[in-house]
């Protein structure tokens, strides 16, 4: 089974953005059966799966998750082939793949030249959120807000020595930290929304990946009603999982069909103007783009 570290040492940010990426464009073109995310116990236990019909190859991976308890989450990855599989730390790569689609989207939706990031979160999600957007775009500055401030402190100071270029700072709340951002990482548990939408800046991008049940929702609903555009990971999986998502339709505020998948986006990309959305919930596709580079770095693809 391969660790938390041999994953990371081969599988690199850019490496892992390039790879999801091209899984999504595979999903868009019916290439992945990817069975609905199976969740036990209020969300404690999540089980996800899907194969890659061209190559025949799966994957499946489960996750732990348990508040209070160091690692707050355990989890296994399985990586089938004709010619073996291969097992691997499940925490390690969803943080990867996690961070890796918010780069995909990024990338996408971003502007050229954006260089100021917000992130909001400290948690395991994080620090990798951010340098997935450091792949794709040159981040200058960056504004970290998480509510407990001296860990906020401490995270962002180690951000900071992985990115000594870029200046980083502590804000003093979420609505400071996107103030005058022009990307915007979520990655928090929270239930209600981290900021209000008149707090952005006209022309911005958003990623929201923390949220993962109905009941939870980082972003506002006036966001979602007013973006130049929403991109999921997958419609069906955001209106069954993504709280705000769930909340802005069940209100009127958006509708279904203005939901645009990230796969088909990137096969057809958007007009983009003002303010732009990107929600994931995660996909099994995502875990199934490392574990190809993990199974190409060890000779079992």
């Amino acid at each position: 089974m391969l660790d938390a570290d041999e994953v990371r040492n081969a599988v690199p940010m850019t490496a892992a953005v390039d790879a999801v990426r091209e899984a999504f464009l595979d999903l868009a073109a019916g290439r992945f059966a990817v069975p609905q995310r199976l969740s036990f116990g209020g969300g404690t236990t999540l089980v996800m799966s899907a194969c890659h019909t061209p190559s025949s190859t799966t994957v499946v991976k489960t996750l732990n998750l348990a508040a209070g308890r160091t690692p707050m989450i355990l989890g296994t990855l399985v990586w089938n082939t004709a010619e073996g599989q291969v097992v691997a730390d499940a925490v390690e790569i969803t943080t990867l793949r996690t961070g890796a689609v918010s780069g995909v989207a990024t990338d996408l939706l971003a502007p050229a030249g954006a260089s100021k990031l917000a992130l909001l979160g400290t948690g395991a999600q994080a620090a990798d959120q951010a340098r997935a957007v450091a792949a794709v775009r040159p981040v200058r500055h960056l504004a970290v807000f998480g509510r407990d401030r001296s860990r906020a402190a401490a995270f962002t100071a180690r951000l900071g020595a992985e990115f000594p270029e870029v200046t980083t700072r502590v804000a003093a709340s979420a609505e400071d930290a996107v103030s005058d951002a022009e990307i915007v990482c979520c990655a928090t548990s929270s239930s209600t929304p981290l900021f209000a939408a008149d707090a952005l800046p006209e022309r911005v991008h958003v990623n929201a990946i923390g949220s993962y049940l109905p009941s939870m929702r980082e972003l506002p609903a006036e966001l979602l009603a007013t973006a130049g555009c929403v991109v999921v990971d997958q419609v069906e999986a955001a209106l069954e999982e993504a709280g705000e998502v769930i909340h802005a339709v069940e209100t009127g505020l958006l509708r279904r069909e203005e939901l645009l998948e990230l796969g088909h986006a990137l096969r057809e990309p958007p007009v983009v103007r003002g303010r732009t959305v990107f929600k994931s919930v995660g996909l099994a596709v995502q875990d199934w783009a490392v574990a190809r580079l993990l199974g190409d770095a060890l000779g079992r693809s």
